[in-house]
């Protein structure tokens, strides 16, 4: 779902629906020294191309669970289970 702003329009109607007349008398019940006063610092937005090459190389920063020694589970270690157990446990008379 591609994502669509909100129009100055859309925002009054929004707060008008919740009883309230603006923004800062939406946000008055924070006070003020938690109210973020400067922009975000975040970077530039990227392409499609250079987000998906730098999720990429986020991505390879990972290990696989089968690659390394894995103490998830508290005891449940890695087992072969052959493929007719789901299909003989499914069955109705078990």
């Amino acid at each position: 779902m591609p994502y669509v702003a909100n129009t100055a329009e859309d925002q009054r109607a929004m707060l008008e629906a919740i009883g309230v007349a603006s923004l800062d008398e939406l946000f008055a019940a924070i006070p003020a020294e938690l109210r973020l006063d400067r922009p975000l610092a975040i970077p530039p937005a990227l392409s499609e191309m250079e987000l998906t090459a730098h999720l990429a190389a986020l991505a390879k920063k990972n290990s696989p669970a089968g690659d390394k020694v894995c103490f998830l589970g508290g005891g449940s270690y890695d087992h072969f289970v052959p493929a007719i157990v789901d299909y003989v446990a499914s069955r109705g008379e078990f």
